[in-house]
């Protein structure tokens, strides 16, 4: 099977979320005159190590957001956000937190998150994720279409939970990440192993 995206695939259901996969969640939490806000995002990754810095996109729009999500809007203002990692076990809080809620409302008490301050930066994060990363905007960068904006973070603080930590590595298998695939489906990160690279 081959497609044109602008022709569309003829499937019951668009293909292009299901190819890219796995993706990591950023559970991206933020700070606004309101509220705080707390939303899961799947087109979410590090981006560069030295400094450390991370990016997520948001695709859609509400009504009370001049054209972006709560997320964006509250970043472009505070121009500091918070990535939590989310673990398995937080699943159903994080689908909880995805729901389209007007401006003002807290995501944290809505889905029953448990909510820490940020170190770095004037920020809520997840109390007890398996990691938080604090960041301090850098760009937002608009992308064609509609409503789509990626946006960039320089990582200033980074939380990790104890029970993660096993012989000195960050063990992903102590909490198992949750990953998003294609339509409404998920995996989690069970077992690992590694490679070396030639050279």
């Amino acid at each position: 099977m081959f497609y044109r995206p602008e022709e569309g695939h003829g499937l019951p259901h668009n293909p292009f979320n299901a190819v890219v996969t796995p993706r990591p969640i950023g559970w991206i939490s933020t700070r606004g005159a309101a509220s705080d806000n707390l939303a899961p995002y799947s087109f979410f990754n590090a981006v560069a190590y030295l400094p450390p810095q991370v990016m997520f996109a948001s695709t859609s729009a509400k009504p009370d957001r001049d054209g972006t999500k709560d997320s964006v809007a509250q970043i472009r203002e505070a121009k500091v956000f918070c990535v939590n990692i989310v673990e398995y076990a937080a699943r159903d809080v994080m689908n909880a937190s995805s729901g389209s809620y007007p401006a003002g409302v807290d995501e944290f008490a809505e889905a029953g998150a448990a909510k820490a301050e940020c170190t770095t930066i004037d920020c809520p994060r997840v109390a007890d994720a398996p990691a938080s990363l604090e960041c301090r905007l850098t760009d937002i960068v608009r992308l064609p279409g509609e409503a789509n904006y990626a946006v960039f973070g320089a990582v200033t603080g980074v939380h990790l939970r104890d029970d993660c930590l096993r012989d000195g590595r960050f063990d992903v298998t102590a909490f198992q990440p949750l990953a998003r695939l294609g339509y409404k489906d998920y995996a989690r990160v069970t077992d690992v192993f590694s490679l070396e690279r030639p050279g």
